[in-house]
């Protein structure tokens, strides 16, 4: 068998294979090795180049040669560092000796620190079937990170969605009664709002669903232009807002709040060359004013301020006293 025919076997059944002469000089090698070891192995000797771990005393080419078929656990002198196994058989011309180089249990490292692929091995090398499983658990582990950041995302949109009134985008009761309960255990100054629309009823009689949709998408865009991120603007029911200001329990400060909200509310709206006419009216409860204030409680009271509001004309806010608790709730 020719030399060219026997290193073109070697290239492709142990392409990972170095040949060194009876001086120790490396004197070919397959594709994969040169391709791990960049700075060139042609022409340098073994030992010079690999360290022989185990079996331990082999320094010497001599103690080198005389472990043949022996397993060997080598590694690079300088860079790169990594570890190899290898076996060393003569070869097919007298005085050369092969030696067919792997990076056993390393494997996985390897293919990262060098990037090889499929193509670096041996067809019926193990490490090709190796590679596959560990580039389908890669591919695996990606498609289930993708999979886990939507469901995250779906998650969170749910849960959003669980607490948002879809025609408005406001927070809902359910989103309400979570703020102003954690409002309640950490014992934090706010105060609670309680407004109803004013002639809305009219708004859905005369001129359609449609258009009181539109008013209250208005309404709820007023509401948040007139608060803080930090406040808490809710939809409890048809034309029912809740507002929950936290941080504060200045009457003035809550007053120009209000004012401002009724003032918004009682500007024209045009729905399709028709005028929309609503006004505000609301009642606030401050958590202050209670030793031990309750969600059950405050809302009661709040809504007795509101109707108190009702009563007094529409289109006024009124802070809660408790004589209001005796008067009807009707408007």
């Amino acid at each position: 068998m020719s030399g060219d025919l026997c290193q073109e076997m070697l290239n492709v059944l142990c392409p990972m294979h170095i040949v060194f002469n009876d001086k120790g000089e490396m004197t070919s090698c397959g594709p994969t090795a040169l391709k791990i070891f960049p700075g060139g192995l042609i022409g340098r000797g073994f030992l010079d180049v690999f360290h022989i771990k185990r079996p331990r005393k082999i320094s010497t080419l001599d103690a080198l040669m005389g472990q043949t078929g022996v397993r060997l656990n080598l590694q690079f002198r300088d860079m790169p560092d990594s570890q190899l196994q290898g076996v060393v058989m003569p070869g097919p011309v007298a005085g050369d000796m092969v030696v067919n180089l792997s990076f056993g249990i390393s494997i996985v490292d390897a293919v990262s620190d060098y990037n090889l692929t499929a193509a670096d091995f041996a067809a019926t090398d193990l490490t090709v079937e190796m590679l596959y499983l560990v580039e389908a658990k890669s591919a695996a582990m990606e498609a289930s990170r993708r999979l886990n950041e939507r469901l995250q995302v779906a998650r969170v949109e749910a849960e959003e969605l669980a607490l948002t009134d879809t025609l408005t985008g406001l927070k809902n009761r359910r989103a309400l009664d979570q703020e102003l309960s954690a409002l309640l255990h950490q014992g934090t100054p706010f105060a609670l709002m309680h407004i109803d629309l004013d002639f809305f009823k009219a708004v859905n009689d005369t001129l359609g669903h449609a258009a009181g949709d539109y008013v209250l998408q208005r309404v709820a865009a007023i509401m948040n232009h007139e608060t803080r991120k930090v406040d808490v603007v809710a939809r409890v029911g048809g034309d029912e807002f809740v507002i929950l200001i936290k941080g504060t329990e200045n009457h003035a400060h809550i007053e120009r709040i209000a004012g401002r909200i009724i003032r918004k509310l009682q500007n024209p709206m045009h729905f399709e060359n028709e005028v929309c006419q609503i006004s505000g009216s609301i009642g606030t409860v401050v958590a202050g004013d209670y030793i031990e204030p309750t969600a059950d409680l405050l809302f009661a009271d709040a809504d007795a301020a509101l109707y108190a509001a009702k009563h007094a004309g529409r289109g006024c806010h009124l802070f809660f006293s408790p004589a209001m608790r005796d008067m009807p709730q009707t408007a």
